[in-house]
C-alpha cells in the first residue's frame, strides 16, 4: 500500500508543499537582511503561543500563529532601537518566548506531553484546520510577494535609499516580519521549533550560492525548499524516524552536496582555464621559433 493512501501523509505532503513553496523564499530575503535567526526566534514566541492557547484552553494553532506575529512585531520594533546591535533584539525576543513556554508547560503535565509534535515535529499532527491554516499563509505569503516584490528588495538591499525613493520601508518591514512570524507558526508542526529555521535557512544558503541573480535565487530556494520536504517526508515514512529532523538532514545534505559540487566545478574550470592559456602560451613560443628560422 503507497504511503499516499493514508489520509495523515496527504496531509502532510500538502502542508510540506504549500509551506516549502514560500518558506525558502523568506530564507532569502531574512539572509540578505541579516535576520537568519529570525524564525527560530519567532518558533520559540509560537511554542509559547500554543502553550498559551492550551492552557486557557483554545486552539493552540491560532494562538501559535497570533503570538508569532506578536513577535514578529517586536522584533522589529527592537530593531529600530537598537540600530548599531542587529542581534540584541533577536536574543531579547528568543529567550523572553522560551521562557514564557517554559513556565506555561509547567503548569500541566498534559501540556508538556502534547508539545514533542511542536518541538520536534509530527506527520500525524498535521490536522485539517492546520491544513487550512497553512493554505492561508502560503496564499496569503504569495500575494505579498507578487504584489510588493520591487519594494521589499529595495529595503532588503539599502533599506536607506528606499526610503528615499518613497518607499514606506517602516510599514514594509513590520508586514514582512508579520509574513514570517505566520511562517513559522504555520511550519511547526511539519518540522518542529528546533528545526523550523532549517527549513528556510538551508535552501536560501545553497540558492544564494549557485544562483546568479535574485530571481534565480528566489525560484531555486522555493524548489530546493520542495525537493527536500518531499524527499524527507518520504524517507521518514519508509524508515520510521522523525519527519522534521529528516527533512532537515536531507535538507543539509542538499547544501553540502551543491557545496561540493560546485567547487569541484571550479577546480575544474579552472585547470581547464590554466591548460587552454598553457596550449596559447606554447603556440605563441613555437611560433616565434618558427618565424625565427624564416
Amino acid at each position: 500500500m503507497g504511503m499516499l493512501e493514508y489520509g495523515f501523509m496527504q496531509r502532510a505532503f500538502g502542508a510540506g508543499a504549500m509551506i516549502a513553496a514560500i518558506a525558502p523564499i523568506l530564507g532569502v530575503y531574512l539572509m540578505l537582511r541579516r535576520q537568519a535567526l529570525l524564525a527560530d526566534t519567532l518558533s520559540h514566541v509560537s511554542l509559547a503561543g500554543a502553550a498559551l492557547g492550551t492552557f486557557l484552553p483554545w486552539n493552540p494553532s491560532f494562538t501559535g500563529v497570533l503570538a508569532a506575529i506578536v513577535g514578529g512585531m517586536i522584533v522589529e520594533h527592537l530593531r529600530r532601537t537598537y540600530r548599531t546591535y542587529r542581534e540584541v533584539p533577536v536574543a531579547i525576543v528568543m529567550t523572553s518566548g522560551l521562557a514564557l513556554a517554559i513556565v506555561l508547560m509547567s503548569f500541566g503535565t498534559n501540556i508538556g506531553k502534547n508539545f514533542s509534535s511542536y518541538l520536534f515535529g509530527s506527520i500525524v499532527a498535521v490536522n485539517e484546520t492546520q491544513l487550512w491554516l497553512i493554505a492561508g499563509v502560503a496564499i496569503m505569503g504569495a500575494v505579498y510577494f507578487i504584489c510588493f516584490r520591487r519594494p521589499l528588495y529595495s529595503i532588503t538591499f539599502d533599506e536607506e535609499t528606499a526610503r528615499i525613493g518613497g518607499v514606506r520601508s517602516s510599514l514594509l518591514s513590520f508586514s514582512f516580519s508579520v509574513l514570517t512570524g505566520m511562517t513559522v507558526a504555520a511550519a511547526m508542526p511539519i518540522v518542529g521549533v528546533m528545526l523550523v529555521s532549517a527549513l528556510m535557512v538551508l535552501p536560501a544558503a545553497l540558492a544564494l550560492r549557485v544562483a546568479k541573480g535574485f530571481a534565480s535565487a528566489v525560484a531555486t530556494a522555493a524548489c530546493i525548499g520542495t525537493a527536500g520536504m518531499f524527499s524527507g517526508l518520504t524517507v521518514s515514512y519508509y524508515v520510521n524516524i522523525p519527519p522534521g529532523g529528516t527533512i532537515a538532514l536531507v535538507l543539509l545534505l542538499f547544501l553540502l552536496s551543491g557545496i561540493g559540487v560546485q567547487k569541484i566545478t571550479l577546480r575544474i574550470n579552472r585547470r581547464k582555464k590554466s591548460l587552454r592559456t598553457a596550449m596559447v602560451q606554447q603556440k605563441r613560443i613555437t611560433g616565434e621559433k618558427e618565424s625565427l628560422f624564416l
